[in-house]
């Protein structure tokens, strides 16, 4: 598993000449730092430990002026090694970052205790005995970058602590948070940073948020070595075509595309330093950004300035002056209010009861996803609980409740309407995109575009007299007008007559009798079809209308012919 090490100290404790006598170079730094010798910004080298084991070193400034950087460094790290100067001992910044690197839940590591040749003994030992005391649990050892005394030991050191490591992060999807952006010539726009979960190979689709910018990786490089594939916890330089660098900055985030949220909100649980004020700076991941601090007890909303990329189980820090405390992201895209029952459930962090808490009605899969609650084998595992129907996912008794609303809906349909007991989905149903998909699921009858409770059919009821009087009308004239629509569609349907023109019917023998005629006439026209039913001239206008409409005939000028649909005998 690749492992990243973050190193912390001040410069003037050795910490460059440690670095070089470790991994036999500088570390990679910007062309200004390199020219004017200091280190403000990160740092970045392999560094062998032996064994078969190497890691990646982020080398961040230990200047109290630059601890904005650290943080930035520092998030993303697996376990650190922490430089003290032999002859002087931890200074005040020393103990901001070992509370930074607790916050960040950084928690294995090494101290190297340096210019161990420059002091005497006596010297040495309090100094190590200060180290143990300052980190307990951490392996401390003393080294001399000028006479090479104690690399081994801090090698093995540093190898025995990255073999503990056991964070897994390739189930997540794609995240690099952008430490550096800059532009090579003949190549394009290089972005780097520590890879915090997937991976990223060239041809893989991102995008650089919050600014929304599409892209794809050109070329994937670890440590200035082109690799088909990076993993999480790597560093990696990835060539990203068709994006200007001005258009990138530290704090950016390069990843892959509906899997997390761009958020002006974060939910957190506190931990807290000393107070906490209500304006703060929140690092998370390379970016810092101003943000108010909402309260409710331990858990906090930090409403922020500018829009961030963060995902459920981040750690972020929060500073003044100083380092006021941090905490863990809880929810990534919260509503404004704070609601501390939620919260914790977020807290207890179960994907399978969040899932549950936050799905009710139907939502895809895509939607969940993009929220930044869950990576996709947890969303995976924890939507097989739900009901599914398509792409929607939603709780067993909300589909109970939707399935007895549409039950007594059409059951009330029904009673009120038995001509016609079916709904129309439209109506049944609500103009939701799930609709569609969740329909098969409510055990009604579907016929054409109507709904029905099983087994229902359209019955005449109380209209029966009526149907009957109508037949009668019908058997003594051409065309008769329809005074109960609902009715004449009951009786269409049943075979018993034809409605044509607007609110008049024809008798079904009448109907057939005409088609039998149109077999009979040519050419067909209104008076020889008139003459031959023996009919009005208006009755015969309206039933070659009809069959029009039923694509028996079709006009052509004053006359009409026969469609194929209607056969010939």
């Amino acid at each position: 598993m690749p492992v990243t090490v973050g190193t912390a100290g001040h410069i003037d404790h050795g910490k460059t000449w440690l670095v070089r006598a470790l991994t036999g170079k500088d570390t990679d730094r910007l062309p200004e730092e390199q020219e004017r010798g200091i280190s403000i910004e990160l740092g970045y080298a392999p560094l062998d430990l032996g064994d078969g084991v190497s890691v990646s070193l982020v080398d961040v400034p230990g200047h109290e002026r630059f601890v904005r950087t650290m943080v930035a460094g520092a998030t993303g790290i697996d376990l650190f090694l922490l430089v003290i100067d032999a002859a002087e001992g931890a200074r005040p910044q020393t103990h901001e970052h070992l509370a930074i690197l607790r916050l960040l839940r950084v928690g294995q590591g090494v101290v190297a205790v340096t210019k161990a040749d420059a002091v005497d003994a006596e010297t040495l030992e309090l100094a190590l005995a200060e180290a143990r005391e300052l980190v307990p649990g951490a392996e401390v050892v003393a080294v001399s970058a000028k006479t090479g005394s104690g690399l081994d030991e801090l090698r093995a050191a540093l190898r025995a602590a990255a073999a503990s490591i056991e964070r897994d992060r390739s189930d997540g999807a794609t995240r690099l948070y952008i430490d550096r952006a800059f532009t090579l010539t003949g190549i394009g726009t290089v972005v780097t940073g520590t890879l915090w979960s997937g991976s990223i190979g060239a041809g893989d689709a991102l995008r650089v948020e919050p600014a929304g910018l599409r892209t794809r990786a050109r070329s994937v490089q670890v440590h200035d070595l082109d690799v088909l594939r990076a993993e999480a916890g790597q560093r990696v330089a990835v060539n990203l075509p068709g994006i200007e660098r001005t258009r990138l900055r530290r704090g950016d985030a390069l990843v892959e595309p509906g899997h997390y949220p761009v958020s002006w909100r974060l939910d957190v649980a506190l931990e807290e330093l000393e107070p906490v004020p209500a304006a703060v700076t929140v690092h998370v991941g390379t970016s810092d950004v101003a943000a108010r601090v909402v309260r409710s007890g331990r858990f906090a909303q930090l409403r922020l300035r500018e829009p961030i990329v963060a995902a459920r189980s981040d750690r972020v820090v929060l500073r003044t002056d100083t380092t006021v405390g941090g905490g863990a992201v809880l929810d990534p895209l919260p509503p404004r209010s704070l609601d501390p029952e939620r919260l914790e459930l977020l807290e207890r962090g179960d994907p399978e009861e969040i899932v549950r808490a936050l799905v009710r009605e139907p939502v895809t899969g895509a939607s969940l996803q993009a929220r930044g609650l869950f990576t996709p084998a947890e969303l995976a595992r924890s939507l097989a609980g739900l009901e599914q129907a398509g792409d929607f996912f939603f709780a067993a008794d909300w589909l109970e409740e939707l399935r007895e609303s549409a039950r007594l809906r059409l059951a009330q349909r029904a009673e009120e309407s038995p001509l016609d007991p079916g709904l129309p989905l439209a109506e049944l149903l609500p103009p939701e995109s799930w609709a569609q998909s969740v329909a098969p699921l409510l055990h009604f009858e579907r016929r054409g575009g109507k709904a029905y409770l099983p087994g229902t059919a359209p019955r005449l009821g109380e209209k029966a007299g009526a149907a009957a009087e109508l037949e009668a009308q019908l058997a003594g004239n051409d065309v008769v007008r329809l005074e109960d629509r609902e009715l004449a569609a009951y009786l269409e349907n049943e075979g018993r007559l034809k409605r044509v023109g607007d609110g008049l019917a024809v008798s079904s023998e009448l109907y057939e009798r005409g088609r039998e005629a149109l077999h009979e006439l040519v050419p067909i026209t209104l008076a020889g079809f008139r003459d031959a039913l023996g009919i009005s001239r208006k009755t015969a206008q309206l039933l070659l209308e009809r069959y029009d409409a039923d694509g028996l005939t079709r006009r052509v000028g004053d006359e009409r012919v026969l469609r194929k649909a209607a056969g010939r005998r």
